[in-house]
């Protein structure tokens, strides 16, 4: 290219998909283009899609439908369709939506920028034939690691150098694996940082192996494969150099972390290495089973300083009934124990979780178990979303599919509920010191996240006495409440 290209990337749906965005960042600009911040100066739009969800994926057209606009009304000369939805739906949603002028799946990350400049260019690219990205790899989680060559978004490859300390730390069932850590200086993970907060997501691992019957992330995203430790401590000394003082960990199953690497143990011990880097101040775990949460993973989390008590727990329901139809482990009972040990260890733990009402065969009875669940449980933020018929997941055949009319009625009754504990749970903490990680300034106010409120979805902290700068952790107390949301005052 004799000048530089622009291109904008919008980024929807989770975290995960951040890291994903941010990877394509990295390989566009090391392509040659330009990433800038407004859609109607680029020359290229590119949309991140979610395709989890009914409502996500009709944000996602919605999104590519708004920047096909822009080649009417700005000056982009093409729009193209990245993500979970492109990868699922591949040739598909191209012959749905028109508008785009082209679907990229996941095995074209590799080669992003020659996609793109192809595109540009006036080349016709034909999108994927969808299929099931669990067969991309072996069976068995063991055999992974050493046939690992499919696509794998957030897995950028690092250079590798020995590292014995590295070696002791973590227990690897093939002896044939690489174990390194990138160098002090020169490459370092494909990644681009897309804003400057001082919050930044690190993947764990992609994939998924659990095979619950309303989700279809396996299928897209494919079987669970860890990212090897010295990849995530290299990227995450990368991400500190950027000026990152909290690591957001992600994966579609934390708890699951290195089941392939053959230890079982690996986040327990890989916690303390990150707690190592320098620069880091406070690292957060995400999507943990509950099945899987043991009491070594909550000591770990007890006994790292860095880390803080945060559970994202995914429960889904309470009542053993629905839980077996979902495919999931649990009941009401079991889940209010492991919140026990949880809270005998870590008083002042962050706890969250999202729940489906309306799933094939829920009654009333399975309603009120779940909302004396909720009660009792005392958690700090809470998801309830309708159940909705997502294609090839098992649920779209299941018996006793409930009313849509009455789906709404339910989630709205929980919602009602949930909103007044989270309240209460809010107010509980009055008086409570909590640390706080200043994000942004707003009217002169600093404004950021408690150890117990995760990124963007648990509420936040305004510091409304005394003084904190962007990317601060302050020590506070908390004076008052307004929802999930809390007001504190700096103590020194």
């Amino acid at each position: 290219m004799s000048q530089l290209t622009s291109v904008h990337l919008v980024t929807l749906g989770c975290a995960r998909n951040e890291v994903d965005s941010e990877e394509l960042a990295g390989r566009l600009e090391a392509g040659g283009f330009q990433l800038v911040d407004d859609p109607e100066s680029a020359d290229a739009v590119m949309v991140n899609t979610c395709g989890f969800i009914e409502a996500a994926k009709k944000d996602s057209v919605d999104t590519l439908l708004a920047a096909a606009d822009l080649k009417d009304n700005g000056s982009a000369k093409a729009v193209v369709a990245v993500g979970c939805m492109a990868e699922r739906y591949g040739n598909e949603l191209e012959s749905a939506l028109p508008e785009a002028d082209a679907v990229l799946g996941f095995d074209d990350y590799s080669s992003i920028a020659e996609r793109l400049q192809s595109i540009l260019s006036g080349g016709k690219h034909t999108a994927h034939v969808p299929r099931d990205r669990r067969t991309l790899l072996p069976l068995a989680p063991a055999e992974r690691q050493a046939a690992r060559s499919a696509a794998l978004p957030g897995h950028g490859d690092l250079p590798l150098i020995d590292a014995p300390e590295l070696a002791e730390a973590f227990t690897i069932a093939a002896p044939d694996l690489p174990i390194g850590a990138a160098p002090d200086s020169g490459p370092r993970a494909i990644r681009r940082r897309l804003g400057s907060g001082p919050m930044a997501p690190l993947k764990l691992a992609s994939g998924c192996d659990r095979r619950c019957t309303f989700c279809a992330i396996p299928a897209f995203r494919g079987s669970y494969l860890s990212r090897r430790p010295a990849e995530v401590i290299a990227e995450a000394q990368w991400l500190a150099e950027q000026g990152v003082k909290e690591l957001f960990l992600v994966s579609e199953n934390t708890s699951s972390y290195g089941k392939d690497l053959g230890d079982i143990r690996a986040l327990d011990r890989l916690l303390p290495e990150l707690g190592k880097v320098d620069g880091i101040e406070r690292i957060r775990l995400s999507y943990l089973q509950p099945a899987e949460t043991r009491p070594a993973l909550i000591e770990a989390v007890a006994a790292t300083e860095k880390v803080v008590p945060y559970f994202d727990l995914s429960f889904q329901h309470a009542s053993a009934a629905v839980l077996r139809r979902m495919r999931r482990f649990g009941d009401a009972e079991s889940f209010l124990g492991l919140l026990d040990v949880i809270r005998e260890r870590l008083p002042a733990a962050g706890i969250r979780s999202n729940f489906i009402v309306g799933f094939p065969g829920e009654t009333e009875d399975d309603l009120q178990v779940l909302a004396d669940f909720l009660s009792e449980a005392r958690l700090d933020a809470i998801g309830v979303f309708g159940y909705s018929d997502e294609e090839g997941t098992a649920a779209v055949e299941l018996d006793g599919h409930v009313d849509a009319d009455e789906i709404d009625s339910r989630r709205a009754r929980l919602v009602d509920l949930a909103e007044a504990l989270i309240e209460q749970r809010a107010e509980d903490r009055i008086g409570e010191i909590v640390n706080v990680l200043v994000e942004e300034i707003e009217d002169g106010t600093p404004v950021g996240r408690a150890d117990h409120q995760g990124p963007e979805v648990d509420g936040q902290t305004s510091i409304v006495r005394g003084r904190a700068a962007v990317g601060e952790l302050v020590r506070c107390r908390v004076l008052a409440t307004e929802g999930a949301d809390l007001a504190a005052e700096v103590i020194r």
